[in-house]
């Protein structure tokens, strides 16, 4: 499988996806570490890749995304943004609402 073809799959297979610089117990940046935190706090489950685990995604990933930097949340197939955005959204309520809807759409799919 193409490294193109397995970033595609794990988008459309997580409603929330985080790509992220290590894990969410012991993130590797302080903007990874910032949008752990923000999605912690909403209280609904995602899913991450490490990719400094995952070289070929993290040289793939910006081609597909066409976002340049590290974190990425996709949310329900489609980029959010990183660490700012998903921090600004935290703050005023629309990243809730958002997952929240995913996840849900999810579980009747």
């Amino acid at each position: 499988m193409k490294t193109e073809d397995k970033i595609r799959e794990q988008i459309q297979a997580n409603p929330v996806l985080l790509y992220m610089k290590g894990v969410p117990a012991k993130p590797e940046c302080g903007f990874s570490a910032k949008a752990v935190s923000v999605l912690q706090s909403t209280g609904i489950p995602f899913a991450y890749v490490n990719v400094l685990e995952n070289p070929f995604i993290r040289e793939k990933l910006p081609s597909v995304s066409r976002w340049p930097t590290f974190p990425q949340l996709f949310v329900a197939g489609e980029l959010v943004g990183g660490a700012d955005i998903v921090e600004e959204m935290g703050k005023d309520g629309s990243l809730q609402a958002l997952l929240e809807k995913a996840t849900t759409q999810k579980e009747e799919a």
